[in-house]
C-alpha cells in the first residue's frame, strides 16, 4: 500500500484520530480534515503520528483526490463535501468499517435508540470479569481503530449508532443486539421513522447462520422493521410480558435465560445492579450474550449484580434536605426521559430542554401528569415544552444556566421529592455536550 492509496479522514475526534493511527500504520498516505476546531489533545496526537491535517475548513483539492474517505458519524450524507465525494464515486465509510478489515477479533455489536451505552458497558463488564480478552469501543470509550492498531483482543463490545451503521457495508457483527427503536435523530432521516428503523436493521446485514441476533420481542418498531427481513443468524428474543422458549423472559420477578433447551440462567430482578423496567431489558440482552458465549452462570450473576452504571445516566448526585438529585443528562431524546420518569418512585421536579430534534412530547404526557409537580426548562427556546405541558403541570419556569435551573428546582422541591435532570433534548445551545451539561448540574448541586 505504501505511498499509493490516499485515505482522507473527515472529523478529528476520537474516531477520526484512531482511524488516522491505523491508516498510517497500514502504510496509507493519510490526511485529516475537520470543519470544526480540532482540540489540542487531538492536534498533539496527529502531530505525534506525523499525519497532515487541517482545522476549521475542508480544502476540496486535498479531499477529493482520496482513494477512500473515512467520515465521522456526526457528518450527515447531505454535507456538501460528502455529496461531491459520492458524485465522484469515492468510497465513504465509517471508522468501524475501516478498523474491522484489520482485525480477526469477533464483535458484539449493540444498537438501539436507548440503553445501548448501559448495555455495552454491562456486557463488557460481564465478559471482562469472566476472563474474556475483550475491548470496548464504538460510540463509547477509546476508538476501535486505535485499539486494533495498538494490539489485539479476541472480542470487542461495540456500541453502534445508526449514523455508524449508515456507513457500514462489508462489516459483519458476530453477535448483533437490537434493544429498541424509538423516534430519535429524525432530522437525519427526512423525519421518517421507517428510514431510521431501516438504518438500525443494518446491524444484521452480512450475518450468516453461524452468527447471533438478539432483539426485544416487546418492541413494536423492532418487530415492524423485522417484517420482510429474514435474519440469517440464530435469533434470541427477550420479553418481560411473554414466555420465550429460547431467549429470555421475566416471570414472577425472575429473569429466565435459555440459549439452549436444558441450560438455564435465572436471576431475581432484585439482585440486579440496574433497577427500573428498561434495565431489565438491558440486563436480559447482556445476559443472553454471556450465555451464548457459554460463560458460567455464577460469573454472569455476580457481574450483573455488582455493575456500576455510567456517569450522566440516572446517576445519583446527592441528597440535600431530603431531596434526591439525579443526573440523567445523557437523556438526549424523549424516550430516554420517558424511561427515567418511569423508574421514579417519588414526586419529581423535572429539569428538561435544550436543542429540540423534532421531538414529539406526547409520550411523556401521562408520566408528567402523574409524577411531575414542576418543570424547569433549561434551554434557549422552551416554547415547545410550554405548549406540550402547560395543561399537565402547575409550574413551568425558564432558566438559562445549570446553576439557575438547579437553585429553582431546589426551591420547588420538598423533602421526599426528586430533582431529575433528564433533558429529552441535545445540549448544544448552552453546553459543549451532554457531559458538560451533567457536570455543570452536579457542580451546581454541590453548591446548594
Amino acid at each position: 500500500m505504501a505511498g499509493a492509496s490516499r485515505v482522507v479522514i473527515l472529523g478529528a475526534g476520537e474516531s477520526g484520530v484512531g482511524a488516522a493511527k491505523l491508516a498510517k500504520q497500514k502504510g496509507f498516505d493519510v490526511f485529516v480534515s475537520d470543519y470544526g476546531v480540532i482540540t489540542d489533545k487531538y492536534k498533539a496526537a496527529l502531530e505525534k503520528l506525523g499525519v497532515a491535517f487541517e482545522s476549521e475548513r475542508h480544502t476540496e483539492a486535498l479531499i477529493l483526490n482520496a482513494t477512500e474517505v473515512i467520515k465521522s458519524p456526526g457528518i450527515p450524507a447531505t454535507a456538501p463535501i460528502i455529496k461531491k465525494l459520492i458524485a465522484k464515486g469515492t468510497s465513504v465509510i465509517s471508522e468501524i468499517e475501516f478498523a474491522k478489515r484489520y482485525t480477526n477479533a469477533k464483535t458484539v455489536c449493540i444498537t438501539g435508540s436507548n440503553g445501548k451505552s448501559t448495555t455495552s458497558l454491562l456486557t463488557y463488564h460481564i465478559l471482562k470479569n469472566a476472563g474474556v480478552n475483550v475491548g470496548l469501543a464504538g460510540n463509547i470509550g477509546q476508538s476501535f481503530a486505535a485499539q486494533v492498531a495498538d494490539g489485539e483482543f479476541d472480542w470487542y463490545v461495540l456500541e453502534i449508532s445508526s449514523f455508524m451503521l449508515d456507513d457500514m457495508f462489508q462489516f459483519k457483527a458476530d453477535i448483533a443486539v437490537l434493544l429498541n427503536i424509538t423516534p430519535d435523530h429524525l432530522d437525519r432521516y427526512n423525519y421518517k421513522l421507517e428510514n431510521y428503523a431501516a438504518s438500525k436493521m443494518r446491524i444484521i446485514q452480512n450475518q450468516t447462520a453461524a452468527d447471533v441476533f438478539i432483539y426485544c420481542a416487546d418492541d413494536e418498531e423492532s418487530l415492524k422493521a423485522l417484517k420482510g427481513l429474514s435474519p440469517m443468524a440464530k435469533t434470541y428474543p427477550f420479553s418481560i410480558v411473554k414466555k420465550i422458549e429460547i431467549g429470555a423472559y421475566l416471570q414472577d420477578d425472575t429473569i429466565h435465560i435459555h440459549t439452549e433447551p436444558n441450560n438455564e440462567l435465572t436471576m431475581s430482578i432484585s439482585d440486579l445492579a440496574l433497577q427500573g423496567k428498561h434495565n431489565i431489558y438491558n440486563s436480559m440482552a447482556s445476559g443472553i450474550v454471556a450465555k451464548v458465549l457459554e460463560l458460567r452462570n455464577e460469573t454472569i450473576r455476580e457481574s450483573m449484580g455488582n455493575f456500576k452504571n455510567i456517569e450522566h445516566r440516572l446517576e445519583h448526585v446527592a441528597k440535600i434536605s431530603g431531596i434526591d438529585f439525579i443526573n440523567d443528562s445523557k437523556a438526549t431524546n424523549v424516550n430516554s426521559t420517558w424511561y427515567a420518569l418511569e423508574s421514579m418512585t417519588s414526586d419529581v421536579v423535572l429539569i428538561m430542554g435544550g436543542v429540540d430534534k423534532g421531538n414529539d412530547y406526547n409520550m411523556l404526557k401521562d408520566l408528567i401528569k402523574s409524577k411531575v409537580k414542576a418543570i424547569v426548562c433549561l434551554g434557549k427556546d422552551n416554547k415547545r415544552i410550554h405548549d406540550a405541558f402547560e395543561d399537565d403541570v402547575e409550574v413551568i419556569v425558564n432558566t438559562f444556566s445549570a446553576d439557575e435551573a438547579t437553585q429553582i428546582a431546589f426551591h420547588l422541591a420538598k423533602r421526599g421529592d426528586a430533582v431529575l435532570l433528564s433533558p429529552a433534548c441535545a445540549s448544544f445551545d448552552l453546553f459543549k455536550n451532554y457531559e458538560d451539561r451533567g457536570n455543570q448540574f452536579k457542580a451546581a448541586v454541590k453548591e446548594l
